[in-house]
């Protein structure tokens, strides 16, 4: 019913965004966003469909994120894509996804837009975790992109945010072991330095579609001071006009950084 009433409010809708949009221009924008795409399986049962097609409408989501991003200048975008928890999957679902992963990266490595709008395409997580056509798609999009350096997007795949956490603690205890660091040396910077996102700034702003409100182990470290907005839709369902409402929210705020 409400994709119904959508259809005809069309008109609507696109007077009413390009409102927004002007709106929007005028305030600044988050340098870094980071986005929970969530939702995708409870679209596809509410139009009884099998779970697998809310992944595949949930790609093409992504990718008007990428371009909306583009348009507003914001730099830094990175999308929380594939859980560790989310090898807990049916393997049907599982083989689906990694399907979606290696088209996606394949595409993104060959992508004119990517390489007009000097794009670095990125995966952070635990890779080797996952199938060997993966990593490779990966590493080809990451090699075709690696010298840009207007826009930066991340795809966190296999990632959990304690896990990250972990494993930057593991790499200062063992330059601690070999005596190339001092115990007294560890700082939050230090911490920050060894994280997969020690070249980018923290998010600005965190996103969370399908109503949940609750970060699930996402840049637990990175997101301290970023702003975070929720958006009671589901990622497939998600229009320009949400996006444009969380950066508006995010440009209400007044942000103190803890002072």
């Amino acid at each position: 019913m409400i994709r119904v009433a959508r259809k005809f409010l069309s008109p609507v809708y696109k007077l009413y965004e390009k409102r927004l949009l002007k709106q929007v221009r005028k305030g600044p924008v988050p340098s870094h966003l980071a986005v929970i795409m969530d939702g995708n399986r409870r679209y596809a049962e509410s139009l009884g469909l099998h779970p697998n097609e809310g992944h595949v409408v949930g790609k093409s989501t992504l990718e008007n994120l990428s371009d909306w991003c583009h348009d507003l200048k914001i730099r830094y975008l990175t999308v929380y894509a594939f859980s560790l928890e989310n090898f807990a999957r049916k393997e049907e679902e599982l083989d689906a996804l990694m399907d979606l992963f290696e088209e996606s990266f394949r595409s993104a490595g060959d992508d004119p837009r990517v390489h007009e709008n000097k794009v670095r395409v990125r995966a952070i997580g635990h890779r080797e975790l996952l199938p060997q056509r993966v990593i490779q798609a990966i590493e080809y999009a990451e090699s075709r992109t690696k010298d840009y350096k207007d826009y930066n997007y991340n795809l966190a795949i296999a990632y959990g945010g304690r896990q990250e956490i972990v494993r930057s603690m593991e790499k200062i205890a063992v330059k601690i072991k070999s005596g190339e660091l001092d115990i007294d040396q560890i700082t939050a910077e230090l911490i920050s330095d060894n994280l997969y996102t020690s070249d980018l700034p923290d998010p600005d702003l965190i996103l969370r579609t399908s109503g949940e409100e609750r970060i699930s182990n996402f840049l637990l470290w990175q997101l301290a001071y970023s702003e975070l907005y929720f958006a009671d839709v589901f990622w497939p369902d998600m229009r320009k006009i949400d996006f444009l409402r969380a950066i508006r929210s995010f440009q209400q705020r007044k942000r103190r950084l803890g002072q």
